[in-house]
């Protein structure tokens, strides 16, 4: 192998890694694979998942808020299984414990996501878009949210449930 197909063999590597994990740190957190789910055509919300917020650090954090240009206003969500009806409901802030992972993943029956409002356009695959993110203690800090159509389950395993 000459050193020419060696080198590009390299750049091809260090490409499909960059596009296929992104994460983000902001202080000592760690926001592991934003994404969103495309939306209806019409439909004037969506949602930002996150694989997980991280807090590697030996303090609590807050996620106070978060912004972006493709909606008019976001929201932190809670959403819970009350019987057969998931209800969701706006919270101040999302507690990040120290040391701890906080998973903010689509289709799970108790958790949180971010709720975009009065998008100004539908959400498309492969589409990416930023978000700020308002930390209490790491600050303020932009992510790339990609978006994508979650596969079904039992098609991939956890960890390559969202592609690229």
């Amino acid at each position: 192998m000459s050193w020419r197909s060696a080198l590009l063999g390299l750049l091809v590597w260090a490409v499909s890694q960059t596009a296929q994990a992104h994460d983000f740190k902001a202080g000592d957190l760690r926001i592991d694979h934003p994404y969103a789910t495309p939306s209806a055509p019409g439909l004037k919300t969506g949602a930002v998942y996150f694989r997980a917020i991280k807090n590697r650090g030996a303090q609590n954090d807050r996620l106070l808020s978060a912004s972006t240009p493709v909606a008019a206003e976001v929201e932190i969500h809670r959403m819970q299984m009350q019987g057969d009806v998931m209800r969701m409901r706006a919270v101040d802030a999302l507690e990040l414990p120290a040391k701890s992972d906080v998973r903010l993943r689509h289709g799970a029956t108790d958790g949180h996501h971010l709720m975009l409002r009065d998008l100004k356009a539908p959400l498309k695959d492969g589409e990416r878009f930023p978000v700020m993110l308002h930390f209490e203690r790491a600050g303020t800090h932009e992510v790339m949210v990609w978006v994508q159509t979650p596969r079904r389950s039992g098609t991939s395993s956890a960890a390559s449930e969202h592609r690229h």
